[in-house]
């Protein structure tokens, strides 16, 4: 084949596998230490990546605790601050800012004097009794001046409620687009409606006395004593201790606000029935009273001018009005 003779090419053949025999069994030693010293070094360099993924979980988890400890402990904090500041706790003068009111404890009290001179001598004309106008001067003096300033109150609370969650939303979306924190409590303090709007410029004028940004929003809960207005006090004040995304918490922040202010209508809703069951219960006696002095005026008359009547009617109206307390607990849902 090719001029070559086969027994030549069978030699050649054999002596290069001999060869090659002899080559790996001189350097197979070394072969095979190179090959376990880059198996080792593959390891630890596995080893090393897999402990340094290790020390950085550590670390996050770590970072995570120490976070959520800091979110305790200032939570805990907020909640001390709350209970030893209750608003509700206050004297007139709370009562009276809390209402929107801008007469002074001086004021209140002469105001209060002179209704109840004035109801005092309206029931001593009308009545002729002095224990009716004693009774009258104790109710004007005392009982109508204070459910005034109640009813100014909570009629408040009402509108601010109503108006809250409008304003996170507002806040909500400034800080997505890049606003910062004042600018968009400035935005509120001068477009929202009252007294939101009323509330937020006082927080705005209290950061610019030097109170820092977080003081400043907690004395909202002063003005307005709701859970709502507190809510976000505890929410920037943990944003400004701990960090986290702002914006996701007062978007959470409205959410919630929106669901309860919904709750609360479904409760109203539910519990209607129930109160003018009540109205028409507690009513009832003084409109057969009424009917029954417009058809026969003797027959009734008995229990005001006889001293058996008297005790009757007063028997009657501790009864009413321990019958009238218990079905205000069974349809008032505190929320």
């Amino acid at each position: 084949m090719f001029g070559i003779d086969m027994n030549v090419l069978v030699i050649a053949a054999l002596i290069g596998v001999s060869a090659l025999s002899v080559a790996y069994a001189l350097l197979f030693n070394r072969v095979e230490t190179e090959r376990k010293q880059e198996k080792r070094l593959k390891g630890i360099k596995n080893n090393s990546g897999d402990r340094q993924s290790r020390l950085q979980a550590e670390a996050r988890l770590a970072d995570t605790a120490k976070r959520r400890q800091n979110v305790q402990n200032q939570l805990k904090e907020l909640e001390e601050q709350t209970k030893a500041k209750d608003p509700n706790k206050k004297g007139i003068k709370e009562q009276l800012r809390q209402a929107g009111m801008s007469v002074s404890v001086r004021q209140f009290y002469l105001f209060s004097v002179l209704f109840a001179v004035f109801a005092g001598f309206m029931a001593l004309i009308l009545s002729g009794s002095i224990f009716v106008a004693g009774a009258m001067l104790v109710i004007g003096g005392i009982g109508m001046p204070r459910w005034f300033v109640g009813f100014r109150k909570k009629r408040r609370m009402k509108a601010f409620l109503e108006e809250f969650p409008n304003a996170v939303d507002v806040i909500t979306r400034g800080i997505k687009a890049g606003l910062p924190l004042n600018d968009c409590i400035g935005i509120i303090a001068t477009e929202a409606k009252e007294p939101v709007r009323s509330e937020f410029k006082k927080i705005i004028e209290t950061q610019q006395m030097g109170v820092p940004m977080t003081e400043a929003i907690q004395k909202l809960y002063k003005n307005v004593p709701l859970t709502e207005a507190n809510f976000f006090g505890i929410v920037i004040a943990i944003q400004q201790g701990a960090g986290g995304n702002l914006s996701e918490a007062l978007a959470n922040l409205s959410k919630v606000l929106r669901d309860r202010k919904k709750m609360k209508a479904k409760i109203t809703a539910m519990s209607s029935e129930a109160k003018s069951s009540a109205a028409i219960i507690g009513c009832l006696p003084f409109i057969v009273t009424f009917l029954i002095y417009i058809t026969t005026p003797d027959y009734i008359m008995l229990l005001f001018t006889h001293s058996t009547g008297n005790l009757i009617l007063l028997g009657s109206a501790v009864w009413m009005s321990c019958g009238i307390m218990v079905m205000r607990q069974m349809i008032n849902f505190d929320f």
